[in-house]
């Protein structure tokens, strides 16, 4: 029996698309693609890990595809690619107008990198910034987990994000496990400030109706920023410092097939 609830990252709007603009085809494609590489990790004999993926990306996309450059990127998206790339250390005393600082930035990047910048802001920018679509995607986690009433919630990236406000503003919602993937929750001047609720004292604090928390981030994640939650919030239980692959650092599959999340999952697998 199924009894695990994932919620994706960024730049999974593909799936919404090759699914005909249906969220309902696309959560099902990314469920059997998340069992598969879940299974890499666990071993045995396959089967079905997660009950349902609660996928949100659509309602950040407004009928359009991803911006590839930085002139087609608005101005919140630019501005959370300036603090993103402040975490990293790239342009931290720089100032000036947003389309030429942002467009100076990723070519300080590898392509790799710039890649990824390309998606994250965008998307996290249209999370946090719209309250519309803020909303809509934390009903589609909550309803989600409402139906399927899952023991274990696996949130990676964006997703984390979306989780952590979700069980914060359904309190009602009860599970035994999150596991948090290459999560941004503690990125500062990006993310962790703009928190619903917002942190007291510059501390965030587990969701009450969460009963364990273990974060998982890859070294060189440039999303897990910084990659130990437990110096930002109150109530994370584990951590787990991982090394996966110096080019798909951020990835579901290589996440979802690490072994770190063995012993947090087998308990609830048997």
């Amino acid at each position: 029996m199924a009894v695990i609830v994932g919620v994706h990252g960024i730049g999974k709007y593909n799936y919404y698309l090759e699914a005909g603009g249906s969220a309902a085809g696309a959560a099902a494609a990314m469920r059997l693609k998340w069992d598969r590489y879940l299974h890499l990790a666990l071993g045995g004999e396959a089967r079905a890990y997660f009950s349902e993926i609660a996928y949100f990306s659509h309602h950040l996309h407004d009928g359009r595809s991803d911006p590839r450059s930085v002139a087609a990127m608005e101005a919140p998206a630019q501005q959370v690619l300036v603090e993103w790339a402040k975490n990293l250390g790239v342009g931290e005393h720089l100032t000036g107008a947003l389309k030429s600082l942002t467009g100076w930035l990723l070519s300080r990047l590898d392509g790799r990198s710039a890649a990824f910048a390309e998606r994250f802001a965008p998307e996290v920018a249209a999370y946090l910034t719209d309250p519309g679509k803020r909303d809509k995607c934390r009903q589609v986690v909550a309803e989600t987990i409402r139906r399927n009433r899952p023991k274990v919630v696996i949130a990676h990236s964006l997703g984390s994000v979306v989780t952590y406000e979700t069980l914060w503003a359904h309190p009602d919602l009860r599970i035994d496990l999150l596991i948090t993937l290459g999560s941004p929750l503690g990125m500062r001047n990006v993310v962790f400030e703009r928190l619903l609720p917002a942190p007291v004292n510059g501390r965030g604090e587990r969701p009450p109706g969460v009963r364990r928390w273990v974060n998982i981030a890859d070294k060189d994640d440039i999303a897990a920023i910084p990659p130990d939650l437990a110096g930002c919030f109150a109530g994370v239980d584990a951590e787990e410092l991982v090394n996966l692959d110096w080019i798909d650092f951020h990835t579901a599959e290589k996440y979802l097939g690490c072994p770190a999340l063995n012993p947090h999952l087998r308990p609830f697998l048997a």
